[in-house]
């Protein structure tokens, strides 16, 4: 039963058990009939009563009466979200997958406690504290748990290397891990820059800016910003990224609320990539700071985006923190745009279920399918319309790629075969991948391995079997996902994983086809 609700039967058979029934002052101040309903509460009910529990469990249902995006968070809940957002926590500093019940090392934090310690690609941890975690289905969250912990204590860890027999113990000590918010940046061509940011972390600014300096140094002179999947997070950190494509006195975005006085925040015109041609890349997970950044670049005229459109995420939520260490994330404000558009959705008991809706009314696969509200239409500057009311809406929409699926893809996908296999493979090439030092390194090393014979006869036995055309049709994909996934066994990491990915993508290779029609055109243009 809600908390909520339980609260009014008690109080209703607290009166029945009376002879006459109490008469209770209620005013119309605001909270008064709530505080009088926990005052009888206290005051006269037949047990002993757990006053933490009862207020944990009625909180969260105070909170999402409020709005989507208001929520309580217990202690533990809020430090997970948080660590999230701060750019570090305390661990050994490593990437790791599961498959077949053993964690297997994707890869080593440079710099990080395991690298010191001397962990390797590859090795599998099948002790920690001399518990054993391997072939025991211990679920991920369970295995995090047992590897981090406070900065400076230690964790005992038993290793399976390569053909050794005996595990290889090794002792770490726990240590602040740097929470990367850039997955990577690199030159697609001479021209042509990408960086991927998966979320507005306390340092997405300075890797952003980071990354920007990298690329310039390479003579980038148009770039993608790809903020597919990034749900957002700090506020200034989308401010101090726009700014850095913003002429001076342009407006980023602004607040305002019934208890927050409307705010303005402009460009200073000391962005140091404001000749850079930009494209941003959205999609239907990309949602508050992110939607913030897309708005500004889209109502300014400043790039293009690409993809499909966003979330629709216009609340702007403040932290307030308990003694406790629980606390709230409260909606005090809206933001809008430059042009005045405010792109949340609108709340409904359907709310959660937005995605599911576009996917069934074929808002994914057809541009003409996005709804569009003619009482929330906006102009820019240069003349181009834009709406509220919902997400932004791309400038050009990509639809939501099905090439290459087939009956066989869904099926080895279903069993993690491509993550498997890749591990097997790493195994075999250990030695080769601990050579690799570049992205050239690593082509010429794929170039050498039948991948496509040996993922067929990985994927027979175990029991799947492309019929027809079906390996024609998705063997592109595979084999390119299993460069990638092979790629990040080596030092590179995502710098190996997403150029192969990124061939695959028909977002990126759309905006690839607009640089090079305007390429032409301009080329056509100066003859």
């Amino acid at each position: 039963m809600p908390a909520i609700t339980m609260l009014l039967v008690v109080l209703l058979i607290v009166r029945m058990c009376d002879k006459e029934p109490r008469k209770v002052d209620v005013s119309d101040h605001k909270w008064d009939k709530l505080l009088v309903i926990l005052d009888q509460i206290e005051q006269h009910y037949v047990d002993s009563i757990d006053y933490k529990d009862i207020v944990e469990k009625t909180l969260p249902h105070v909170m999402q009466n409020l709005d989507p995006h208001s929520v309580y968070l217990p202690p533990k809940e809020l430090e997970v979200a948080d660590e999230s957002l701060t750019g570090n926590f305390s661990g050994i500093g490593i990437q790791f997958n599961v498959p077949n019940d053993t964690v297997v090392v994707i890869n080593v934090v440079p710099g990080g406690p395991s690298e010191r310690a001397g962990l390797l690609s590859g090795d599998r941890i099948i002790t920690v504290d001399g518990e054993n975690i391997a072939g025991v289905k211990m679920d991920q969250d369970s295995i995090v748990k047992r590897l981090k912990g406070p900065r400076g204590t230690t964790v005992k860890i038993g290793i399976k290397r390569d053909d050794l027999e005996e595990l290889v113990p090794f002792t770490i000590k726990r240590d602040n891990i740097p929470v990367k918010s850039v997955d990577v940046s690199y030159m697609i061509d001479d021209s042509l820059g990408y960086i991927k940011l998966s979320k507005f972390a306390r340092t997405s600014y300075t890797e952003v800016h980071e990354a920007l300096e990298k690329l310039r140094g390479k003579g980038v002179r148009s770039l993608i910003l790809d903020l597919r999947d990034n749900t957002g997070g700090y506020l200034d950190q989308a401010l101090l990224m726009s700014n850095e494509f913003l002429a001076k006195g342009q407006l980023i975005v602004y607040m305002d609320g019934l208890h927050r006085q409307r705010r303005d925040f402009h460009a200073d015109g000391k962005g140091s990539m404001q000749d850079v041609k930009l494209y941003v890349l959205i999609n239907e997970n990309s949602a508050s700071s992110s939607e913030i950044f897309a708005g500004a670049i889209q109502d300014n005229d400043r790039g293009t985006i690409v993809g499909r459109r966003s979330f629709g995420k216009g609340l702007v939520q403040e932290p307030i923190y308990f003694s406790d260490k629980s606390g709230i994330r409260l909606t005090v404000a809206r933001f809008y745009t430059p042009t005045g558009r405010c792109i949340q959705k609108p709340y409904s008991k359907d709310y959660q279920y937005d995605i599911i809706e576009r996917y069934q009314h074929g808002e994914m696969t057809v541009a003409d399918s996005i709804k569009r509200n003619d009482s929330l239409k906006f102009v820019t500057p240069a003349g181009k319309v834009v709406y509220g009311g919902g997400g932004i809406i791309p400038d050009i929409f990509v639809p939501i790629d099905t090439a290459g699926v087939t009956r066989f893809l869904v099926a080895v996908n279903r069993k993690s075969l491509q993550v498997k296999y890749s591990i097997k493979l790493a195994d075999t090439y250990r030695a080769q991948l601990r050579q690799v030092k570049s992205f050239e390194d690593l082509e010429q090393l794929t170039r050498s391995i039948d991948i496509e014979s040996g993922f067929l006869a990985f994927a027979k036995e175990n029991g799947i079997v492309p019929k027809g055309d079906e390996w024609q049709k998705s063997k592109e994909f595979i084999v390119t996902q299993m460069k990638g996934l092979f790629g990040r066994y080596t030092s590179l990491d995502d710098e190996a994983f997403y150029p192969y990915i990124n061939r695959l993508d028909n977002v990126i290779e759309r905006v690839i086809e607009e640089e090079k029609g305007e390429t032409e055109k301009t080329e056509t243009t100066t003859k």
